[in-house]
């Protein structure tokens, strides 16, 4: 790269051309080595030209002219030979790029292609890359778009996503705690709402954190508004919800998969129950989503253990029966054991869901922060299956994102973690779901702790300041196309910053996300108004009134405070 003037006898240095009024040479330097995927520069900077040198640093992109096109490489190291300074004279510098690209003219607008058709020869000018260029390199190319932030390198060129590719291939967000993920992901999804009305969005928020950034376009579903029949979730949902995580017996899920089977007949044919054979009969499994009633399943376990041919399930009936009662009487399951979720009401929890209509309302804040631990695995399963099947049904009707925060809980790398329901409910989303037109949008701040086989189906990745090597490793892995180096800058970024790659950009680009307004940031509850937050503060400590919320605890979900 060459800052300033040549050097060269008759020529203006770049303190004679700025007394001059005139502008500063683009020249960077000529290119001295090139091996087909990178390429050295060499360049001189004067001792007084070291804000101008400040524009060209790593992770900048460069322009090398060779006449009919103009190769673009992007500046991942330089040095000072020798690394020392001369304050009173000029200073060699070599720059090592990697060669991302090419722009060539067609007609009045440069257009950019992926790929070397022609690498630069030696002595080769290369310089600071025009914005028309850079735009070019960033362009869409007729796609729908919408505007997320801006470069990092030129404030004024604005960073774009193609929307239906980010959202029809899914999407990706990575990065650690407190760089401004999850602000990165409310405004991912307003742009995303704004440019496509008729998405809806179903967020699993185990922080209870997005609606309040989302207030014109979401409704709250939580533990006091939360109506998820039983009869709803398969065989193995139930079990994690009746044994609390530990592992089943499994005797006594065998005698349940019968009875819920049975129950299910009584229900839907009473007085022909146990007696209900046929084709009919087989049609109707533990899994099949039939409303029934768990009284018929307790009397199905007492009968059985009148049965003196079953004598030695006694034991078992009885551990089963405990369970049963204990799930059923425990106020913070109500919202599966409440006794009007009995009758056929799987319109109005699948409409309430996943917001059909909208009532101009298309996304659904799932919060899980009071939900018991032990019932989040079960709820996350049941929510995502039927995401997947409500759209494989609608037949194209309905496009619907389940964007899963915290996504490594759910997915995790280790097979033998997890709850294997929700990860295969989300996993067929993330293998299946978008010829259907359901969506996975995964954020995380561990993506070394997620299913690879998850991460890859995600062909557009935002990823933002990671510090752990392995999770930088899992990124670079992920990369497609050749400006891998840019990845080295993860550990570095500021905040909001990210580099996005994949379908749903024209190239790899570092970028800065929007600043969303205060009152639209994630996580903010509200706060009294007026006053200094110090009063504030005080007003609030002093207002807390103990027994309400000691009565919350025992009632965990049962009712409002």
């Amino acid at each position: 790269m060459y800052f300033g003037g040549t050097g060269r006898p008759g020529e203006a240095t770049s303190q004679e051309r700025r007394a001059e009024g005139q502008p500063p040479r683009r020249m960077l330097g000529h290119v001295v080595q090139c091996d087909g995927a990178r390429a050295v520069i060499s360049a001189t900077i004067d001792s007084e030209e070291t804000a101008l040198a400040s524009a060209w640093t790593v992770g900048k992109l460069i322009s090398i002219n060779l006449g009919s096109t103009r190769t673009v490489g992007l500046v991942y190291s330089i040095e000072r030979p020798q690394r020392r300074w001369d304050g009173e004279g000029s200073n060699p510098l070599m720059i090592f790029v990697e060669l991302i690209g090419e722009v060539r003219d067609q007609g009045s607008l440069p257009v950019f292609d992926r790929g070397i058709t022609e690498y630069p020869h030696i002595g080769a000018i290369a310089h600071r890359i025009r914005a028309h260029d850079l735009r070019a390199i960033y362009d869409l190319g007729g796609r729908r778009s919408v505007g997320i932030g801006h470069l990092s390198q030129d404030g004024s060129i604005e960073a774009c996503m193609a929307v239906d590719d980010v959202l029809n291939r899914h999407f990706a967000v990575v990065g650690t705690t407190g760089v401004g993920k999850s602000t990165a992901v409310s405004l991912l999804l307003r742009k995303a709402l704004g440019s496509r009305p008729d998405l809806r969005v179903l967020i699993l928020d185990p922080h209870n954190e997005f609606a309040s950034s989302l207030p014109e376009y979401a409704v709250r579903i939580n533990t006091d508004s939360l109506e998820l029949p039983f009869w709803l979730f398969r065989l193995e949902e139930l079990l994690e919800v009746l044994y609390r995580g530990r592992e089943p017996v499994h005797e006594e899920v065998e005698i349940l998969r019968e009875l819920i089977t049975s129950a299910k007949h009584i229900y839907r044919s009473p007085g022909n129950g146990l007696l209900r054979r046929g084709l009919d009969a087989g049609s109707v499994t533990a899994d099949t989503p039939v409303p029934y009633r768990m009284a018929d399943v307790i009397r199905g376990i007492d009968d059985r253990m009148g049965q003196l041919d079953a004598k030695n399930d006694r034991a078992h009936c009885r551990q089963l029966r405990a369970r049963i009662e204990a799930a059923v009487a425990d106020p913070r399951y109500r919202f599966m054991f409440s006794s009007h979720l009995i009758e056929d009401s799987i319109h109005e929890t699948i409409g309430r869901v996943f917001r059909i209509p909208s009532e101009g309302k298309p996304v659904t804040c799932f919060e899980m922060a009071g939900l018991p631990s032990e019932v989040v695995n079960s709820v996350c399963s049941v929510l995502a299956r039927l995401a997947f099947d409500l759209t494989l049904w609608s037949e194209g009707k309905l496009n619907l994102l389940v964007l899963c925060e915290e996504a490594h809980r759910y997915m995790p790398a280790d097979p033998r973690l997890g709850f294997a329901p929700t990860r295969h409910a989300l996993a067929r989303i993330a293998k299946e779901g978008r010829k259907y037109g359901c969506y996975l949008g995964v954020v995380t701040q561990r993506p070394g702790d997620l299913d690879p086989t998850v991460l890859s189906q995600c062909s557009t990745v935002f990823a933002m300041r990671l510090a752990n090597e392995q999770d930088q490793a899992i990124i670079r892995s992920a990369i497609a196309d050749s400006s891998a180096s840019m990845l080295s800058f993860l550990s570095a970024m500021g905040q909001r910053e990210a580099i996005a790659f994949g379908d749903g950009v024209a190239t790899t680009m570092r970028m800065k996300f929007e600043q969303l307004p205060d009152h639209l940031l994630p996580g903010l509850k509200d706060r009294t108004l007026g006053g200094s937050e110090a009063e504030t503060t005080q007003v609030a400590i002093d207002d807390v009134d103990l027994a309400p919320i000691v009565e919350r605890m025992r009632n965990s979900g049962r009712r409002r405070w």
